[in-house]
């Protein structure tokens, strides 16, 4: 392990030595003599919340946004940032966004974390048969206190996770199509698989045992390290709030074991947004849509590295329920979002009412994509902080599936 990890890193520094900077002073002067705004809006976000799956969380999520260049040819940049505790022993870090060279030339999207944490599991696919029961023993009452400290739900798995992808994407020519390569590396060790009791009569066992055995692989940490091929258009008028356009991504990662994985294997990952205009006249009022698919190719993929709800870039699929709460060898995901303001002639205040869906394969139990839904639904406020750029602070009350239910606080729209 800890000699496929130092190959990892050794690629992480080659790949950071070469990282472009573009930082620009605040209020720097063009050749023209105009000023350019380019000034870094910082957005401390202190973080106070409560959920099942955390207990007490507090700590910070900072935004930063900018301009590289000219506005008018130059997207926003926008990055979120992450440190927090909770009453769980949970500890979360990361840095995630996307940045836009001067005249969009570049694209460069980056993901970084590190956690200490623990979330329930339920297994593989969305039929309930699966989903919703401990393995081989839907009697067996929810994982609770007395096995660790954790939310009594399910199969509960504690791990540490080092993550960082980074993607560079040129821009073709004066389209909005981007084109390029990344290099993805998600390390977990330190797994606690809770229920897990070999050692009972009978032995109890949880879908993740049962998965890894499966295909050959270890229980206690896994490694996966790959190049991914991209290809992505975005049209959005602004990335952290946007009003039209549409944005689209193809990406499909290999992971071979000469990089570090603890197997080879190959993931395929499709996304679309959308935005709808309801009111010229408000453009504020509109439809939202998104939707991914994310699948696995080929290959032995880890059961925490499947595909699952809650693990996009910025953990926003799946609102009402917690994250990983649908997972599998096939993972399609869409949500409707109506945003509107709530005044009539300002847009600093506004709110939303939002629909998903999700549904999940597994290979194993023969559970087909499309054969059962999870779906969530709620409604939440908006306040924008800045209306230059667009900044909203979002707090959203979801519900879901038997009874799941969360309040959310973020930083820009969900999507």
């Amino acid at each position: 392990m800890m000699e496929k990890l130092f190959r990892c890193l050794k690629i992480i520094v080659f790949i950071f030595a070469f990282y472009p900077s573009y930082g620009q002073d605040a209020d720097s002067v063009s050749s023209k003599g105009e000023e350019n705004e380019r000034k870094i809006s910082i957005i401390p976000m202190p973080v106070i919340a409560t959920n099942p799956t955390m207990g007490l969380i507090f700590g910070v999520a900072p935004g930063f946004n900018w301009v590289n260049g000219d506005p008018a040819n130059t997207s926003m940049t926008s990055y979120l940032g992450q440190i927090l505790y909770t009453t769980k022993n949970q500890l979360l870090v990361g840095l995630r966004g996307n940045q836009f060279t001067e005249g969009d030339k570049l694209l460069m999207m980056t993901d970084i974390r590190f956690q200490i944490n623990s979330q329930p599991t339920y297994g593989l696919g969305t039929d309930p048969k699966y989903s919703n029961t401990v393995i081989d023993d839907p009697s067996y009452p929810n994982v609770g206190d007395e096995l660790g400290k954790g939310p009594a739900e399910q199969e509960m798995m504690y791990f540490n996770l080092f993550r960082v992808y980074q993607t560079f994407l040129k821009r073709h020519q004066d389209t909005r199509f981007f084109y390029g390569l990344g290099y993805h590396l998600d390390v977990m060790w330190n797994i606690d698989d809770k229920l897990l009791d070999l050692d009972a009569n009978p032995p109890r066992e949880t879908w993740h045992y049962k998965y890894q055995t499966e295909i050959g692989m270890p229980l206690d940490g896994y490694t996966q390290s790959g190049i991914s091929f991209n290809a992505s258009f975005d049209s959005r008028d602004n990335v952290a709030n946007p009003y039209d356009g549409r944005y689209a991504l193809a990406q499909f990662r290999t992971n071979p074991s000469f990089l570090g994985s603890t197997a080879s294997s190959g993931q395929l990952w499709l996304e679309y947004r959308d935005y709808f205009t309801l009111n010229k006249e408000r453009p504020r009022n509109l439809l939202a849509f998104w939707t991914y698919g994310w699948f696995v190719t080929g290959g032995k993929v880890p059961y925490m590295f499947l595909p699952a709800t809650g693990w996009d870039m910025f953990g926003r699929s799946s609102r009402p329920h917690t994250m990983g709460r649908f997972r599998g060898e096939d993972l399609a995901y869409a949500e409707l979002e109506w945003r509107f303001p709530l005044q009539q002639n300002k847009d600093r205040l506004g709110a939303v009412l939002f629909v998903n869906t999700a549904t999940a394969s597994s290979r194993t139990q023969d559970v087909k994509l499309f054969g059962h839904f999870g779906t969530g639904y709620g409604g939440g406020l908006r306040y924008m902080l800045s209306p230059k750029n667009r900044v909203n602070i979002a707090l959203d009350y979801g519900r879901g599936i038997n009874g799941a239910s969360a309040i959310f606080l973020n930083l820009n729209e969900m999507f």
